[in-house]
């Protein structure tokens, strides 16, 4: 059974960077062909996906987050971990960290998801 689990703080100031770390188990996220992503959704809106790193550590963003978004991992503690720069209120979002088998930007091939984490922008 696979395992995610979202942790970082839910209140960040604006212009500040959002940092947020996904622990995985029950799979190698260096496990051939799985993808890992950060999708969020803000309130009173839909599933929106942010980015990928694979299983060979290559990292895809989408293209209207890409300039803030970064995405790195940790292979020895099996973690991913997204930082958003210059974060506004419209950042305000549940966060959730997802896998999928060859997954890319559509969020409904993601087969194993986090709890997600509510995150605040705010001062």
């Amino acid at each position: 059974q696979v395992h995610l689990q979202e942790s970082g703080p839910g209140l960040v100031n604006p212009s500040q960077t959002l940092s947020l770390t996904c622990t995985v188990s029950g799979r190698s996220i260096t496990d051939s062909f799985y993808a890992w992503s950060w999708i969020r959704q803000p309130p009173g809106k839909g599933l929106e996906w942010m980015g990928v790193i694979a299983f060979d550590g290559s990292a895809y963003y989408s293209p209207s987050l890409k300039s803030r978004t970064s995405i790195s991992r940790d292979t020895s503690k099996n973690q991913f971990s997204l930082h958003l720069s210059s974060v506004t209120p419209e950042d305000t979002a549940v966060y959730y960290c997802a896998s999928g088998l060859d997954a890319g930007r559509n969020v409904y091939e993601y087969d194993y998801w986090g709890q997600g984490t509510q995150v605040t922008v705010s001062s």
